[in-house]
């Protein structure tokens, strides 16, 4: 596998001969099952067949049991400079709840050691499990402040089928999950971290000044990014493409040479869409003056027309000429979003 993604990023270095790689993100699964010669390799494959910036974001997720102190040691040597860290809870019985392998333990001694060698590191949080209380829910994240982490990203817990989540609620031995106790949640969320110097820049994502996800911003803001391996993503601003999902397959086609990717090329209305889900969900928002440049003044006249109500209840507001949610209506942004966007498809 390791093989085939080197393999696969010389194959596509032609999409990216104009661009210049500015983030790096190692992600999508367990990465930090990799060993040290397997991440050199990768990182080496990449600056031999793109142009990267001098001083590029470079990320790698990590499971909390899979971190040692030679381990991390190591990837700061080899120009990782940026941590994702899947934490979820603090708290041992959550953990089993979802599954997770590390535990309560694990957790505080992998961020123990992370600060010690790493300044840009970022933990993942769930919210929203049943029976966590708002002062256990508080307790996690002042838990995370203590260790001076600068990005905290927070996910609502969510029920996948097929999962032992999922049959405990089938079973009744836990409770359905409570859209009302998650939104108590989040809004705990937002007003503790800002009032520790967080700035709620996405929906989901809270960073302490110049700690932003540079790699996930770039998402965000609509630039290119090219998808690496089973299942990855990619878009040039027109056209989006992704990678078969099935590993057997994806491996038989890259030694053939060919890259087992799907693409779709995105109509007017799909990318005023795409602008528009990912616009609300930011501090940037959408603005208006782009629609209308960008899109026409049909698409602005509909969008003005369909945020109506929403300014009205004081779920949204316009600042000078960019929409933007208001605080009440950050937790319910994907569900304003869908009632935004435009349907009859050209």
């Amino acid at each position: 596998m390791v093989w085939a993604l080197a393999k696969e990023l010389q194959l596509r270095k032609g999409e990216f001969q104009n661009e210049i790689v500015e983030t790096i993100y190692f992600g999508g699964g367990t990465p930090s099952r990799l060993t040290i010669e397997e991440v050199r390799f990768l990182i080496h494959s990449v600056y031999s067949n793109y142009e990267v910036v001098k001083n590029p974001e470079i990320t790698l997720e990590a499971n909390p049991d899979d971190v040692s102190e030679d381990y991390l040691i190591a990837l700061k040597e080899l120009g990782i400079n940026r941590l994702s860290i899947g934490i979820q809870s603090f708290f041992e019985d959550d953990l089993k709840l979802m599954n997770r392998a590390h535990n309560e333990e694990e957790a505080k001694k992998c961020l123990e050691l992370a600060t010690t060698y790493f300044d840009n590191i970022s933990i993942d949080l769930i919210y929203g499990i049943p029976h966590m209380s708002n002062e256990r829910w508080l307790q996690n994240i002042e838990t995370a402040l203590s260790f001076n982490i600068p990005h905290i990203s927070s996910y609502a817990l969510t029920v996948e089928p097929k999962t032992a989540l999922h049959k405990f609620i089938q079973n009744g031995i836990i409770p359905q999950l409570d859209d009302e106790w998650a939104s108590s949640h989040f809004n705990l969320l937002v007003e503790t971290l800002e009032e520790n110097g967080f700035i709620h820049y996405e929906l989901s994502n809270f960073g302490k000044e110049d700690y932003f996800s540079k790699n996930n911003s770039a998402y965000w803001l609509g630039k290119k990014y090219i998808g690496i391996g089973p299942s990855a993503h990619s878009y040039d601003g027109i056209t989006r493409g992704w990678n078969v999902s099935n590993n057997t397959l994806y491996l038989k086609s890259i030694q053939e040479n060919q890259v087992p990717i799907e693409t779709e090329i995105l109509s007017k209305t799909d990318r005023y869409n795409e602008y528009i889900m990912t616009g609300l969900r930011t501090i940037w928002g959408i603005s208006l003056d782009r629609i209308e440049k960008e899109f026409g003044t049909s698409y602005l006249n509909y969008l003005n027309q369909q945020a109506a109500t929403y300014i009205e209840d004081h779920f949204l507001y316009v600042d000078e000429t960019v929409l933007r949610t208001t605080k009440k209506g950050k937790f319910l942004s994907d569900g304003i979003t869908s009632d935004l966007f435009l349907l009859n498809l050209e």
